[in-house]
């Protein structure tokens, strides 16, 4: 079954997508925040630097209403982030840029700043040595609260800037840990430990005297006791009134296992309470209500090797009590929980079928309605004063991120969702290289399995396009929203229908489809994965003779899984892959987490390397050093194991088909301008060579890679 979502264009002109320079160019919209009178919305965009080496942030204002133009705010050689309003409608966001009253010589770090709403020049009104993030700020009270890392053994911030000195100009980056995790994607943990601070903000910082401009934001710790693990990667918020705040707590368990609490905390007191704590779940993104009573929190439960996670939408009383389960009958994993205005209804966003649309959730009856009917996904909700109108973040494989308008009170009076209508955003929406369909297919237990299609313009009957195979990462995530890092059109714009399948353990489409993957990932999502390959190929704009596999992390395992199982493919792309699951398993960054699905005969049994001896695909393998969560070892294992051991072995000189893009200074997902550029530009030219039969140089950039 196929549907068409987009008309096809018999021709079209070039587009960025055609200019890997052109692409890296494209400003990228993010984030989004509104002001408490419900009058201003702010978006962050991120552009390249003169020398197109970094990408640098800047924050635009938006007009909530759609009548004017989107207009820039801030502008720096560093950039800004983590934007957000105080109740007097005046603009925070922290920046590394040079603070002017700083000491000549002072390392620049990220600060505190504050950009009046009258107009006047933003200043610095916090300060740490450590820096500042994770900026939030109460409702209905000029507090705030934000993370900076504090040394174990400072007695006091003067201390803390004395003992963090003296491990830079020793050049001592050594670490003792007595606990676990000890890092987490592409940093290390330690020996500083995140902390809250919170402070008030006086009239003397908000609107200094003449001559006082340089008045700061008194900030206090209030968790001084906490470890490394606890408040890392956590993002606490604060009531509507200041009073309290309320996170995630990472606490460290027997066996190296880490669960994560929900915690309170006196602003006037430090005192901290748990709020909440489960043996079998782990508990986060709290969010208060508006009157200052309920918490809304996420409960995922604890896997078992039989039993996938399960994500759902609880509330608990901020004084304390009992929880409560909130759509008990939906049977959707909801993620960024908002508050209405009157604490008696919140929004959602789900991945569902492709897509991930906002839902309303009833609190006194628990009912789900969907309020967007647009085929994209939604983040970044923010609901105007009055309830009527929401605001968001909407993006597709048809679109990049860009801000909307969401008519609430017609949705909800209708009972039926609504299209969001667009905004003026600060970049126009780039032209795509092809169409967007959808395709499906029957697994071989007869479960749905659906997909989406990029096809190029020209593709049909007389010039079927050569297919592509993406495999998503995750495990447990959708092929349902733009990635920069990951984008079809730039293959779409070489030729290639690239096909983005959600395979068993995708969500979007119930527990049981997640289940279907559980602890088994050589199966179904196998399976799953070729039989809607099968449906694609059957395309009469399809060419079923030219094909490729590729994907990254989970989906590089599943790469790697494919190239063991069938020689369908020309050529197989592998990123940051897992491929030697008893090796993966304890040296990935949350070990503790994949020890819940992977027993020793799960990790045997699925495990990519055992079946290295069948590999007869020519495969490019990518890897970058700073990848913590899935570690350079099985990269380098994969690379040596293909060249010694493969259906594809190195020559006499050793020499071979496959090749190996190693990244020494990347992570996960290759950040740089530069090094992206040279990620997609190898790939293209391996497939080139491959699968359509180029004979010209298969290395992209030669001058740099050499």
């Amino acid at each position: 079954m196929t549907t068409t979502s987009t008309e096809p264009t018999p021709e079209k002109p070039e587009t960025p997508f055609h200019d890997l320079d052109a692409y890296n160019a494209l400003p990228r919209t993010g984030g989004l925040v509104l002001s408490p009178d419900g009058t201003r919305l702010v978006t962050s965009v991120q552009t390249l630097d003169k020398d197109a080496t970094r990408w640098v942030t800047a924050l635009w204002e938006v007009d909530p209403a759609g009548e004017r133009p989107a207009r820039r705010l801030t502008r720096s050689a560093k950039g800004e982030s983590g934007a957000a309003f105080t109740p007097a409608g005046d603009l925070l966001f922290t920046s590394a840029r040079p603070d002017p009253d700083a000491a000549s010589g002072d390392d620049p770090v990220t600060a505190l700043w504050l950009l009046p709403k009258d107009g006047a020049e933003a200043r610095v009104v916090a300060h740490r040595t450590a820096g500042l993030g994770g900026l939030r700020v109460a409702s209905a009270a000029p507090v705030v609260v934000l993370g900076s890392a504090v040394h174990p053994r400072a007695a006091d911030a003067a201390d803390d800037d004395r003992l963090r000195k003296e491990r830079k100009d020793k050049k001592v980056a050594a670490i003792l840990h007595d606990s676990y995790p000890v890092r987490y994607w592409d940093h290390d943990l330690g020996p500083a430990a995140t902390h809250a601070f919170v402070g008030t903000l006086t009239d003397a910082v908000l609107a200094p005297a003449a001559g006082d401009a340089d008045a700061r934001l008194e900030l206090r710790d209030v968790t001084p006791d906490a470890p490394v693990p606890a408040l890392a990667e956590q993002s606490p918020t604060i009531s509507p009134d200041g009073t309290t705040v309320v996170t995630a707590w990472s606490a460290t368990l027997a066996r190296a296992d880490v669960r994560a609490h929900l915690v309170a905390v006196d602003v006037a007191t430090g005192e901290r309470r748990v709020l909440l704590a489960e043996d079998d779940a782990d508990l986060g993104a709290p969010v208060v209500s508006p009157d200052g009573t309920l918490v809304a929190y996420l409960r995922e439960s604890v896997a078992t090797p039989r039993t996938a996670p399960r994500v759902e939408l609880w509330v608990v009383p901020l004084a304390g009590g009992q929880p409560r389960r909130l759509a008990e009958g939906w049977d959707r994993w909801p993620h960024e929980p908002v508050w209405l205005p009157g604490s008696d209804a919140l929004l959602t966003v789900a991945d569902d079928d492709g897509r991930a649309p906002v839902f309303h959730v009833d609190l006194a009856s628990g009912r789900v309605t969907r309020v967007t009917a647009d085929d994209a996904a939604f983040s970044d909700v923010q609901v105007a004063p009055d309830g009527a109108t929401a605001y968001a973040m909407r993006t597709s494989y048809a679109a990049p991120a860009h801000p909307v308008r969401i008519d609430l009170a017609a949705a909800l009076a209708a009972g039926a969702p609504v299209e969001a209508a667009a905004l003026p955003a600060p970049a126009p929406l780039p032209t795509l290289s092809g169409r967007l369909e959808e395709v499906e297919a029957a697994g071989t237990d007869g479960t749905r399995v659906r997909a989406w299609l990029a096809l190029p313009h020209g593709a049909s009957a007389d010039a079927p396009a050569p297919l592509l195979l993406w495999i998503h990462g995750g495990p447990l995530g959708s092929w349902n929203a733009w990635s920069w890092r990951w984008n079809p059109w730039i293959l779409v714009a070489q030729g290639y229908a690239v096909l983005l399948p959600d395979p068993a353990l995708s969500t979007g489409y119930g527990q049981e489809f997640v289940q279907r993957g559980w602890g088994a990932w050589g199966a179904a999502p196998y399976t799953d994965l070729l039989a809607v390959t099968d449906a694609a190929e059957a395309r009469d704009d399809v060419d079923e003779t030219r094909t490729a596999a590729m994907g990254g992390s989970f989906g590089g395992y599943m790469a790697n899984w494919v190239a063991g199982h069938t020689d369908r493919f020309r050529a197989v792309v592998t990123h940051a892959s897992l491929w030697a699951l008893d090796q993966f398993g304890p040296t990935t960054d949350g070990a503790y987490y994949w020890r819940r699905e992977m027993t020793p005969e799960m990790a045997l049994e699925n495990s990519p390397h055992r079946f290295v001896g069948q590999i007869v695909t020519p495969m490019l393998v990518i890897h970058g050093d700073k990848d913590y969560r899935v570690p350079i070892g099985e990269g380098l294992r994969l690379w040596y194991e293909l060249l010694a051991h493969s259906g594809l072995p190195a020559d006499d000189e050793g020499r071979s088909p496959h090749r190996f893009l190693y990244f020494p200074d990347e992570n996960h997902w290759v950040l740089t301008p530069q090094h992206a550029k040279v990620w997609y530009g190898t790939v293209q030219a391996f497939l080139a060579t491959h699968v359509l039969g180029s004979t010209g140089d298969d290395t992209a950039y030669p001058e740099l890679l050499g």
